[in-house]
């Protein structure tokens, strides 16, 4: 990692660090105001007045300042997305570092918690989405190393694909079986289960095109692990 990547990495680490700690200070003042500390509730944000919309837009918002970090931290289309990808990672794990240094939630990584409201409630237990978050950093930092691979076909991005919409499904199966009772029937969805090997199955295909890039880098570096000499 040269120079100005390693300046770049940092920055951007730091960045999703920081904010977040403002996401997590939003919830935890957010949970205190409608008395959820517990997420794990039906309706675990009521939606009166104009709270409902003012929370939905943070949630855009927060996307939005993300993708502009990764946009200004990399250089082409491909390291852009990487260090989006990086933020939003190292966003999503210390946003429930910050909450358990806050108030002592989650208690285990088996927590169920509502990860996002947008299109519909996303209801999973920690270790879900921080294991995603995790994938994001390490395939981020891997493309922003070696911003060039070859390798990697369309085949494993298409896979990848339908393993990120396979998660999205798992996150979202109880609120969308919810849908025909209408919004409050949605609000006030609390599922039992996580189906972990949907789950698992939407993981490891997510994982297919992360594996070219350190072949890729691996190619580069001799048995003594130098770089080979022109």
């Amino acid at each position: 990692m040269n120079g100005s990547t390693r300046t770049a990495w940092l920055v951007v680490v730091i960045f999703a660090a920081a904010m977040a700690w403002v996401e997590a200070a939003c919830v935890y003042d957010l949970r205190v105001l409608v008395d959820r500390l517990e997420p794990y509730q039906p309706n675990p944000l009521p939606m009166t007045g104009r709270l409902g919309g003012v929370e939905l837009l943070r949630e855009l918002a927060t996307l939005v300042m993300l993708a502009a970090v990764g946009a200004l931290a990399g250089r082409t289309l491909r390291t852009r997305v990487a260090y989006a990808a990086i933020a939003f990672g190292v966003w999503d794990v210390f946003y429930y570092v910050w909450l358990k240094a806050i108030y002592g939630w989650p208690a285990s990584l088996l927590d169920w918690d509502i990860l996002f409201l947008l299109p519909l409630p996303w209801w999973g237990p920690v270790a879900a989405p921080i294991a995603i978050a995790l994938l994001l950093i390490v395939a981020g930092t891997v493309t922003v190393l070696r911003p060039t691979p070859r390798g990697i076909s369309r085949s494993r991005w298409s896979a990848a694909a339908l393993g990120a919409a396979l998660a999205l499904y798992v996150f979202m199966a109880d609120a969308l079986r919810a849908m025909p009772g209408g919004a409050n029937a949605v609000q006030s969805v609390l599922p039992a289960r996580f189906n972990w090997p949907a789950f698992a199955v939407a993981f490891v295909l997510m994982t297919l095109p992360v594996a070219p890039l350190f072949q890729s880098m691996n190619r580069e570096i001799d048995p003594e692990g130098e770089p080979p000499r022109a």
